[in-house]
């Protein structure tokens, strides 16, 4: 099963588009927050998607959680954006955190820069950002394919 994972929209619609047309079949999609005008839009345009949202930090009104969960295939996901585990400091608040949660995968966004990474039985991944990202790459978005013989994660260019 493939799901797909991007942020940091920050007004960008046309992005999400692109990221919904490039994947047509697959029916889940975490956004990582910060840009719910636009993924609010893609709800109402893409029905039979799911769509996962955790708010941002840039999403003060929103009524999203801050982090949310997601289990498939046996495999559990946790998703936020990452702020307030104080990701632009440290991975290590985020990781307890999942570690405590049984969680296998964890995704955030807030620092639009590709993290892909293994560490102590948990991926760890952040998209980067789908419109203005500060890495000196590629607007990008991720997919996580969950199999039976494990889990594969990798970034796409938009």
């Amino acid at each position: 099963m493939r799901v797909v994972v991007f942020s940091d929209t920050h007004g960008n619609g046309i992005a999400i588009d692109k990221i919904v047309e490039k994947n047509k079949d697959v029916t889940h999609f975490i956004f990582l927050g910060d840009g719910m005008r636009e993924i609010e839009s893609a709800v109402k345009k893409y029905p039979d998607k799911e769509f996962h949202i955790v708010c941002g930090n840039c999403d003060s009104d929103s009524l999203y959680p801050d982090t949310g969960f997601l289990e498939l295939c046996g495999k559990k996901i946790m998703f936020t954006h990452g702020h307030r585990y104080y990701v632009n400091f440290s991975l290590d608040k985020l990781i307890t955190n999942a570690l405590y949660n049984n969680a296998h995968i964890v995704c955030f966004g807030h620092l639009h820069e590709r993290v892909n990474n293994y560490f102590n039985g948990i991926y760890i991944l952040n998209p980067s950002s789908a419109s203005c990202p500060r890495d000196g790459k590629k607007p990008a978005y991720a997919y996580i394919d969950i199999e039976e013989s494990g889990i594969f994660i990798a970034h796409v260019d938009l």
